[in-house]
């Protein structure tokens, strides 16, 4: 028997529902994207900030103790905001390393002029164009001694280390470096903050990565759209390079431009 025809309210409801799901997925991009990142931009546009990259502050922001202090190995994951209006939206991340009973740090950035993979280019805790920098993640001690030997392969193997191969968005750039050794060294325990721009890039059209512990799995679209979910990230949404999301395991919530509100992650 053939279903009889759909009257006219029914024919409408069913037109209306697209309209409904785009009306949706519209506000829920205004609400959780767009006016976080408005806000911050709003913000930083009043901040007072250097005029320009030689007028900036880029020595020592006392963050860390003198590399002597203490015999310990350390690591540390570090991240400032950027200059100009970009750092309303995105920090610049860097890798600080201790050896055992060394006496200085090595500090590890990719940058886009000169060398792409530049070591000691700057103090180890410095300010970044004035900003001063927070501690993304700390290990020190005996779990330190045990990751620096792969921490160093996974620098090395970081697949945009060529001259050129630096692009400020989507990337690959400063935080696409760090994110792929924090991916490489999964112990490390830490993803970059969620206006880490560029964390999320990855080489060819569409990734779909899943952690070597298990415990992460993310996809991308060019780290232009995608999601992550996992011990590690939480659950995470990207936006044309932005991240909203939450996490779990140590409570925060991952807002677009503004950062990580919540508790601590870096011990």
């Amino acid at each position: 028997m053939s279903s009889l025809p759909l009257s006219p309210p029914e024919t409408a409801t069913k037109r209306l529902r697209p309209l409904r799901l785009l009306r949706g997925l519209f506000l829920f991009t205004l609400i959780v994207f767009v006016v976080p990142v408005a806000a911050t931009a709003a913000w930083w546009a009043l901040s007072d900030r250097p005029s320009s990259w030689s007028s900036a502050n880029w020595g020592s922001s006392g963050t860390l103790a003198p590399a002597s202090a203490s015999p310990d190995a350390a690591i540390y994951i570090m991240a400032a905001r950027t200059g100009g209006m970009k750092g309303a939206l995105a920090v610049h991340s860097w890798i600080v390393i201790k050896r055992p009973n060394a006496t200085t740090y090595e500090r590890y950035d990719k940058v886009g002029w000169g060398s792409p993979i530049r070591t000691n280019g700057y103090p180890a805790d410095a300010y970044w164009y004035s900003n001063p920098p927070m501690i993304v993640r700390a290990v020190i001690g005996k779990d330190a001694e045990r990751l620096i030997p792969q921490i160093d392969p996974a620098i090395a193997s970081y697949p945009f280390s060529e001259r050129g191969a630096y692009k400020i968005w989507p990337g690959p750039n400063s935080n696409t470096f760090v994110a792929h050794v924090l991916n490489e060294v999964p112990a490390l325990g830490t993803v970059l903050p969620p206006n880490a721009a560029g964390r999320d890039f990855a080489e060819g059209p569409v990734s779909l990565r899943v952690a070597s512990d298990w415990r992460d799995l993310h996809f991308t679209i060019r780290g232009l759209f995608g999601f992550a979910i996992g011990q590690r990230s939480g659950i995470e949404i990207h936006f044309m390079g932005a991240v909203a999301g939450v996490d779990l395991m140590r409570p925060a919530l991952k807002i677009p431009a503004l950062g990580r509100i919540g508790f601590d992650n870096s011990t």
